[in-house]
Protein backbone atom coordinates (compact mmCIF):
# COMPACT_ATOMS: atom_id res chain seq x y z
CA UNK A 1 0.00 0.00 0.00
CA UNK A 2 1.04 3.45 -0.42
CA UNK A 3 2.03 5.49 2.54
CA UNK A 4 3.40 9.22 2.77
CA UNK A 5 6.51 10.39 3.26
CA UNK A 6 7.48 12.22 6.32
CA UNK A 7 9.85 14.17 7.49
CA UNK A 8 11.59 15.10 11.85
CA UNK A 9 12.92 18.28 11.99
CA UNK A 10 14.96 17.43 15.51
CA UNK A 11 16.64 14.10 16.25
CA UNK A 12 16.28 14.20 20.11
CA UNK A 13 13.98 12.02 22.28
CA UNK A 14 11.30 13.16 21.07
CA UNK A 15 11.88 12.78 17.41
CA UNK A 16 13.69 10.06 18.19
CA UNK A 17 10.60 8.44 19.79
CA UNK A 18 8.09 9.47 16.81
CA UNK A 19 10.54 7.44 14.54
CA UNK A 20 9.89 4.25 15.72
CA UNK A 21 6.11 5.57 16.15
CA UNK A 22 5.97 6.16 12.48
CA UNK A 23 7.37 2.95 11.43
CA UNK A 24 4.76 1.26 12.62
CA UNK A 25 2.20 3.39 11.12
CA UNK A 26 -0.23 1.91 8.23
CA UNK A 27 -0.20 5.33 6.24
CA UNK A 28 3.32 7.26 7.20
CA UNK A 29 6.75 6.25 5.65
CA UNK A 30 9.64 7.42 7.72
CA UNK A 31 11.54 9.39 5.05
CA UNK A 32 14.30 11.72 6.85
CA UNK A 33 15.89 12.99 10.36
CA UNK A 34 17.21 16.04 10.34
CA UNK A 35 19.20 17.85 12.75
CA UNK A 36 21.68 21.21 12.83
CA UNK A 37 24.85 18.21 14.39
CA UNK A 38 26.32 14.56 13.58
CA UNK A 39 23.92 13.86 16.77
CA UNK A 40 23.32 10.02 18.13
CA UNK A 41 19.48 10.75 16.71
CA UNK A 42 21.40 11.03 13.42
CA UNK A 43 23.03 8.09 13.48
CA UNK A 44 20.25 6.55 14.83
CA UNK A 45 18.02 7.43 11.57
CA UNK A 46 20.28 6.69 9.39
CA UNK A 47 21.56 3.04 11.04
CA UNK A 48 18.03 2.12 10.33
CA UNK A 49 18.32 2.81 6.82
CA UNK A 50 16.26 6.59 6.90
CA UNK A 51 17.95 9.48 4.79
CA UNK A 52 19.57 11.70 7.24
CA UNK A 53 20.87 15.57 7.36
CA UNK A 54 22.42 18.06 9.67
CA UNK A 55 21.29 21.40 7.43
CA UNK A 56 17.37 21.20 9.60
CA UNK A 57 14.95 22.67 7.97
CA UNK A 58 16.86 23.36 4.59
CA UNK A 59 17.01 19.46 3.63
CA UNK A 60 13.36 19.52 3.83
CA UNK A 61 12.96 22.76 1.35
CA UNK A 62 15.22 21.10 -1.09
CA UNK A 63 12.97 17.36 -1.02
CA UNK A 64 10.11 17.60 -2.95
CA UNK A 65 9.17 14.17 -1.80
CA UNK A 66 8.33 15.22 1.79
CA UNK A 67 4.84 15.62 2.22
CA UNK A 68 4.24 16.00 5.89
CA UNK A 69 6.88 17.40 8.23
CA UNK A 70 6.91 16.80 12.24
CA UNK A 71 8.48 19.74 14.26
CA UNK A 72 10.56 18.66 17.32
CA UNK A 73 12.93 21.39 17.83
CA UNK A 74 11.46 24.38 19.81
CA UNK A 75 8.80 27.19 20.01
CA UNK A 76 11.66 29.47 19.03
CA UNK A 77 12.86 27.45 16.12
CA UNK A 78 9.49 26.84 14.68
CA UNK A 79 8.46 30.09 14.38
CA UNK A 80 11.38 30.09 12.33
CA UNK A 81 10.16 27.12 10.42
CA UNK A 82 6.55 27.26 9.99
CA UNK A 83 6.89 30.25 7.04
CA UNK A 84 9.61 28.31 5.09
CA UNK A 85 7.79 24.85 5.30
CA UNK A 86 4.46 27.07 4.42
CA UNK A 87 6.02 28.33 1.14
CA UNK A 88 7.45 25.21 0.41
CA UNK A 89 4.16 23.23 0.25
CA UNK A 90 4.73 21.34 3.63
CA UNK A 91 2.43 19.84 5.71
CA UNK A 92 3.40 20.40 9.09
CA UNK A 93 2.66 18.79 12.61
CA UNK A 94 4.01 21.47 14.90
CA UNK A 95 5.38 19.48 18.64
CA UNK A 96 6.70 22.53 20.42
CA UNK A 97 4.48 25.24 22.21
CA UNK A 98 4.53 27.51 19.17
CA UNK A 99 1.17 27.81 18.27
CA UNK A 100 1.43 28.63 14.86
CA UNK A 101 -1.32 27.00 13.84
CA UNK A 102 -4.56 26.07 15.31
CA UNK A 103 -4.52 23.70 18.57
CA UNK A 104 -5.30 20.03 17.95
CA UNK A 105 -6.06 17.50 20.29
CA UNK A 106 -7.41 14.39 18.16
CA UNK A 107 -10.04 13.23 19.73
CA UNK A 108 -12.02 16.74 20.15
CA UNK A 109 -11.65 18.85 17.55
CA UNK A 110 -8.89 16.89 14.66
CA UNK A 111 -12.63 16.53 12.47
CA UNK A 112 -12.51 20.66 12.10
CA UNK A 113 -9.14 20.81 10.41
CA UNK A 114 -9.73 19.07 7.66
CA UNK A 115 -7.05 21.48 5.20
CA UNK A 116 -4.93 22.98 7.46
CA UNK A 117 -1.34 22.95 6.85
CA UNK A 118 -0.13 23.49 10.29
CA UNK A 119 -1.14 21.84 13.32
CA UNK A 120 -0.22 22.20 16.79
CA UNK A 121 0.22 19.60 19.44
CA UNK A 122 -0.76 21.84 22.14
CA UNK A 123 1.47 20.13 25.11
CA UNK A 124 2.24 17.61 26.74
CA UNK A 125 -0.10 18.13 29.52
CA UNK A 126 -2.55 19.50 27.05
CA UNK A 127 -2.78 16.42 24.87
CA UNK A 128 -3.39 14.64 28.58
CA UNK A 129 -5.68 17.13 30.17
CA UNK A 130 -8.14 19.04 27.50
CA UNK A 131 -9.84 15.81 26.94
CA UNK A 132 -10.97 15.62 30.08
CA UNK A 133 -11.75 19.58 30.74
CA UNK A 134 -13.44 19.20 27.29
CA UNK A 135 -15.58 16.18 28.48
CA UNK A 136 -16.55 17.77 31.77
CA UNK A 137 -17.40 21.75 30.10
CA UNK A 138 -19.72 19.65 27.49
CA UNK A 139 -22.07 18.54 29.91
CA UNK A 140 -21.14 20.92 33.00
CA UNK A 141 -20.63 24.14 31.56
CA UNK A 142 -16.86 25.44 32.84
CA UNK A 143 -16.49 28.20 34.50
CA UNK A 144 -12.67 27.61 35.13
CA UNK A 145 -10.46 24.93 34.68
CA UNK A 146 -7.05 24.57 36.10
CA UNK A 147 -4.51 21.80 35.51
CA UNK A 148 -1.13 20.60 37.32
CA UNK A 149 0.81 18.26 35.46
CA UNK A 150 3.24 16.53 37.37
CA UNK A 151 6.11 14.10 35.32
CA UNK A 152 9.67 13.30 36.03
CA UNK A 153 12.30 15.04 36.06
CA UNK A 154 13.88 12.31 34.08
CA UNK A 155 11.79 12.66 30.56
CA UNK A 156 11.86 16.42 31.02
CA UNK A 157 15.16 17.51 27.88
CA UNK A 158 16.26 20.27 27.61
CA UNK A 159 13.94 21.09 24.84
CA UNK A 160 10.82 20.23 27.57
CA UNK A 161 12.58 22.89 30.24
CA UNK A 162 13.41 25.83 27.13
CA UNK A 163 9.51 25.67 26.60
CA UNK A 164 7.88 25.99 30.28
CA UNK A 165 7.00 29.53 30.05
CA UNK A 166 5.51 28.83 26.98
CA UNK A 167 4.26 25.57 27.90
CA UNK A 168 1.83 27.09 30.63
CA UNK A 169 0.45 29.61 28.26
CA UNK A 170 -0.18 27.34 25.45
CA UNK A 171 -1.55 25.24 27.80
CA UNK A 172 -4.04 27.58 28.95
CA UNK A 173 -5.16 29.33 26.53
CA UNK A 174 -5.68 25.45 24.94
CA UNK A 175 -7.74 24.89 27.83
CA UNK A 176 -9.95 27.67 26.59
CA UNK A 177 -10.14 27.15 22.87
CA UNK A 178 -10.55 24.02 23.01
CA UNK A 179 -11.36 22.51 26.36
CA UNK A 180 -14.49 25.27 26.65
CA UNK A 181 -13.85 26.52 30.18
CA UNK A 182 -14.12 30.20 30.43
CA UNK A 183 -10.51 30.80 32.14
CA UNK A 184 -7.86 28.68 32.60
CA UNK A 185 -4.47 28.08 34.42
CA UNK A 186 -1.86 25.49 33.90
CA UNK A 187 1.00 24.44 36.30
CA UNK A 188 3.80 21.87 35.52
CA UNK A 189 6.07 20.07 37.73
CA UNK A 190 9.34 18.42 37.28
CA UNK A 191 9.12 15.73 39.99
CA UNK A 192 13.08 14.73 40.57
CA UNK A 193 11.84 11.10 42.53
CA UNK A 194 13.57 7.94 42.75
CA UNK A 195 12.34 5.41 41.26
CA UNK A 196 11.15 7.69 38.45
CA UNK A 197 7.11 8.38 38.75
CA UNK A 198 4.75 8.03 36.13
CA UNK A 199 3.12 11.02 34.67
CA UNK A 200 0.14 12.16 36.64
CA UNK A 201 -2.36 15.25 35.58
CA UNK A 202 -4.69 16.64 38.32
CA UNK A 203 -8.21 18.71 36.12
CA UNK A 204 -9.89 20.72 38.31
CA UNK A 205 -13.12 22.49 37.49
CA UNK A 206 -15.61 25.14 38.59
CA UNK A 207 -18.86 24.36 36.85
CA UNK A 208 -22.55 25.70 36.39
CA UNK A 209 -24.12 22.58 36.49
CA UNK A 210 -23.01 20.13 38.37
CA UNK A 211 -24.68 16.88 37.22
CA UNK A 212 -22.76 14.25 38.32
CA UNK A 213 -24.00 11.23 36.22
CA UNK A 214 -23.77 13.38 33.15
CA UNK A 215 -19.86 14.30 33.63
CA UNK A 216 -18.84 10.67 34.99
CA UNK A 217 -20.16 9.24 31.28
CA UNK A 218 -18.79 12.28 29.76
CA UNK A 219 -14.83 11.45 31.29
CA UNK A 220 -15.99 7.84 30.90
CA UNK A 221 -16.32 7.83 27.50
CA UNK A 222 -13.68 10.43 26.29
CA UNK A 223 -10.91 8.30 28.10
CA UNK A 224 -11.85 5.69 25.65
CA UNK A 225 -11.26 8.14 22.67
CA UNK A 226 -8.21 8.57 24.02
CA UNK A 227 -7.24 5.16 24.87
CA UNK A 228 -7.34 4.39 21.16
CA UNK A 229 -4.40 6.06 20.05
CA UNK A 230 -2.49 6.11 23.86
CA UNK A 231 -3.43 2.68 25.52
CA UNK A 232 -1.60 4.12 28.64
CA UNK A 233 -4.05 6.72 29.14
CA UNK A 234 -5.90 5.82 32.14
CA UNK A 235 -7.82 7.48 35.99
CA UNK A 236 -6.75 7.98 38.54
CA UNK A 237 -9.51 9.47 40.66
CA UNK A 238 -12.43 9.04 38.71
CA UNK A 239 -14.56 12.57 38.86
CA UNK A 240 -15.30 13.86 42.43
CA UNK A 241 -18.28 16.17 42.70
CA UNK A 242 -17.28 18.90 45.48
CA UNK A 243 -20.38 21.10 45.12
CA UNK A 244 -19.96 22.94 41.79
CA UNK A 245 -16.12 21.48 41.65
CA UNK A 246 -14.78 18.78 40.02
CA UNK A 247 -11.80 16.82 40.16
CA UNK A 248 -10.47 14.54 38.13
CA UNK A 249 -6.62 12.58 37.95
CA UNK A 250 -5.34 10.43 35.56
CA UNK A 251 -1.86 8.70 34.89
CA UNK A 252 -0.35 8.77 31.46
CA UNK A 253 2.04 5.11 30.73
CA UNK A 254 4.10 5.54 28.04
CA UNK A 255 4.50 2.80 25.10
CA UNK A 256 7.91 1.90 26.01
CA UNK A 257 8.70 2.66 21.65
CA UNK A 258 12.21 4.27 22.96
CA UNK A 259 11.65 6.37 25.56
CA UNK A 260 11.31 4.85 29.08
CA UNK A 261 7.76 4.25 29.92
CA UNK A 262 7.44 6.51 32.66
CA UNK A 263 7.77 8.76 30.12
CA UNK A 264 3.91 9.49 29.33
CA UNK A 265 4.16 12.67 28.82
CA UNK A 266 6.57 13.07 25.88
CA UNK A 267 4.55 9.15 24.57
CA UNK A 268 1.27 11.03 24.34
CA UNK A 269 2.12 13.98 22.32
CA UNK A 270 3.90 11.74 20.22
CA UNK A 271 1.38 9.27 20.06
CA UNK A 272 -1.40 12.28 19.23
CA UNK A 273 1.24 13.87 16.60
CA UNK A 274 0.75 10.73 15.06
CA UNK A 275 -2.66 9.98 14.50
CA UNK A 276 -2.74 13.77 13.28
CA UNK A 277 -0.40 12.83 10.84
CA UNK A 278 -2.24 9.40 9.65
CA UNK A 279 -5.54 11.26 9.33
CA UNK A 280 -3.84 14.14 6.76
CA UNK A 281 -2.28 11.07 5.39
CA UNK A 282 -5.31 8.97 4.78
CA UNK A 283 -7.17 12.07 2.96
CA UNK A 284 -4.05 12.87 0.62
CA UNK A 285 -4.31 9.14 0.03
CA UNK A 286 -7.53 9.08 -0.86
CA UNK A 287 -7.75 12.58 -2.89
CA UNK A 288 -4.64 10.57 -4.62
CA UNK A 289 -1.98 13.55 -4.05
Amino acid sequence: MKKIKVAIIGPGNIGTDLMYKIMRSKYLQMYLMTGIIESEGIRRAAGLGFKTATNSVQAILDDPEVQIVFDATSAKAHTMHAPLLKAAGKIVVDMTPAAVGPYVVPCVNLDEFSHVDNFNMVTCGGQATIPIAYAINSVANSEYTEIISALSSKSAGPGTRANIDEFTQTTSEALVVVGGADRAKAIIVLNPAEPPVMMTNTIYSIVKNPDEKKIVEAVNKIVKEVQEYVPGYQLRVPPTIDGNKVTVILQVEGSGDFLPKYSGNLDIINAAAVAVAEKVAYNLLKEGK
